[in-house]
């Protein structure tokens, strides 16, 4: 179809039907739209294509862009030409159970996290829409914490290949998530002060990580020196970018540790400190974590932490018992 609006707009766009009577009907549909827009004050009607790319062209900077990018182009095939005003809350739990089933009720909450954001903006900033639909997200049941003990990560590390193994060692030493690892580059490491820092655009909650750095640390970035002049981490003079391969798969089988990630070094580091009675707050900022609640899932490994504490009620009452039988 092809018309101009009263204001002057020319409109171009499929009628997305082959019948000619429905068609015509959408045709005067969007004319009449236009008229209200210009005559009475209606707000023009927006389409979600026109909201994806908005919010994509605002948001450039985030760095979960790309993400953004692929789960917007999901929904496309559901939302394509779709007005705003017409998705609503049964629209929106429909394409998330489609989501769910091929995925996960965590994966698919990810991607109604991302509609009801572009919605609210549509709402609340743009002033496209009244009000957004309510988006309810799935109950994602809590994972246990995969963490390994100390001799099953010695049986890991003594069958991994020497660069690997040595990422692995650096990773529970420090606690490092996988791309600060695999991307660490020698302008980020000060052996003499036995330091080393990740950048805010380097790290996930956007901000500058300081690592302490502990003999083993130490001991793997020295054994580094003069394989790459600007990554730490390499294999065959190229550095590594790649860490769940199959390698790093087989030699899980062999040292006998089942479901457990790269990422899972991380949980191992924590639940080790947490262990060895290192409070939750100075894991916290160790980790680099943003909210108290990420390290909170730690805290049952600290029962004499918490023991300790418990036994202060023991002595005040106690005392109280001695002073009155005095």
């Amino acid at each position: 179809m092809s018309f101009t609006t009263p204001s002057g707009e020319r409109v171009r766009r499929s009628a997305e039907t082959e019948v000619k009577a429905e068609a015509q009907e959408l045709h005067d549909k969007l004319k009449a739209e236009g008229w209200r827009v210009l005559k009475l004050g209606d707000k023009p009607k927006r389409t979600w294509d026109e909201a994806a790319y908005k919010w994509l062209m605002e948001t450039r900077h985030k760095k979960s862009h790309l993400d953004d990018v692929c789960r917007i182009k999901w929904f496309q095939q559901h939302l394509r030409g779709r007005l705003l005003d017409e998705i609503t809350r049964d629209v929106v739990a429909n394409i998330a159970e489609l989501k769910s089933i091929e995925t996960s009720p965590a994966t698919a909450n990810r991607f109604l996290a991302l509609i009801r954001a572009i919605l609210r903006r549509a709402a609340f900033d743009w002033e496209w829409i009244d009000k957004p639909p309510v988006i309810r997200m799935y109950q994602v049941q809590k994972i246990r914490i995969r963490y390994l003990t100390p001799i099953q990560a010695n049986a890991l590390l003594s069958e991994l290949p020497e660069h690997l193994a040595d990422m692995t060692r650096f990773s529970l030493a420090t606690g490092l998530r996988r791309s600060n690892v695999t991307r660490m580059e020698w302008s980020q490491v000060d052996l003499a002060r036995r330091v080393a820092w990740i950048h805010g655009d380097q790290a996930k909650g956007g901000k500058p990580i300081h690592i302490s750095l502990n003999e083993t640390a130490l001991k793997v970035l020295t054994k580094q020196i003069g394989k790459h002049n600007l990554y730490v981490f390499t294999y065959k003079g190229k550095p590594v970018i790649q860490v769940n391969t199959k390698a790093w798969r087989l030699a899980l089988v062999r040292a006998g540790i089942e479901n457990f990630r790269w990422h899972d070094l991380r949980h191992t580091w924590a639940s080790w400190l947490t262990q060895q009675g290192v409070p939750l707050n100075v894991i916290q900022e160790m980790g680099a974590w943003e909210s108290p609640e990420m390290v909170r899932r730690y805290a049952h490994l600290a029962p004499e932490q918490f023991a300790t504490h418990a036994r202060v009620v023991d002595n005040l009452l106690n005392d109280t018992i001695l002073s009155q039988q005095k």
